[in-house]
């Protein structure tokens, strides 16, 4: 069963891959970790400098499928056409959110709706 209280003591460090300092690739990988996923690559040192999220992210989900949003889902979000950011998609109390990790907010976790409508396309992958 997912814990969220694990992820209130992360803080965001861009290109952060170890626990307990993640950016929002880190926060993906350490949440499949957890759910006992598959471990994504680890990407290190890529960020959203030079679009290097946008090309890593697009070369992986030629390895992934496209899926409806459901615990474990990776999420894409777009800014224009390219990804800018990522989540994890999570159940706490039974519905869905989006785990994601920023600046100044830490690790988050949205309603997936709410989550959803800050972005110009969503896409889940499995």
């Amino acid at each position: 069963m997912f814990n969220p209280d694990k992820y209130r003591s992360v803080t965001w460090l861009k290109g952060g891959r170890a626990y307990p300092e993640l950016d929002c690739f880190g926060i993906v990988n350490e949440i499949r970790r957890d759910l006992e996923l598959l471990e994504w690559p680890d990407f290190s040192g890529v960020t959203k400098d030079g679009n290097g999220l946008d090309r890593e992210a697009r070369k992986l989900m030629l390895s992934l499928e496209r899926c409806d949003p459901g615990a474990g889902a990776g999420v894409a979000c777009y800014s224009g056409s390219a990804v800018t950011h990522v989540g994890i998609v999570v159940e706490i109390n039974g519905l869905l959110h989006v785990a994601e990790c920023n600046p100044g907010t830490n690790v988050t976790f949205l309603p997936l709706s709410r989550f959803r409508r800050r972005f110009v396309k969503v896409e889940f992958w499995r």
